[in-house]
């Protein structure tokens, strides 16, 4: 019994290795880099049009959008301003 929990332990641990490896090819390779700079003018395009339909269809969630970057930017310049002070 516990010969079989531990042999279905280290394939298990083996299994979840292998999947970690693969996953960071997908999220930690240059691709994602790469895709950016060859198709920037898509993206930004695409980014525009989502704005574009979403003002025309739920003006609401921009007003939402724009209070929280306000917020996280206050945020941040208030660690900023403690960082220099405390420094």
């Amino acid at each position: 019994m516990d010969n079989n929990l531990v042999v279905e332990n280290e394939l298990l641990k083996q299994r979840i290795n292998e999947l970690e490896e693969k996953l960071k090819k997908y999220t930690n390779g240059n691709n994602h880099k790469n895709y950016y700079e060859k198709n920037k003018e898509i993206v930004k395009e695409k980014g525009s049009m989502y704005l574009k339909k979403l003002k025309e269809e739920n003006p609401d969630k921009i007003k939402e959008y724009a209070k929280r970057a306000y917020l996280k930017k206050k945020e941040k310049l208030k660690k900023e301003k403690e960082e220099t002070t405390n420094i």
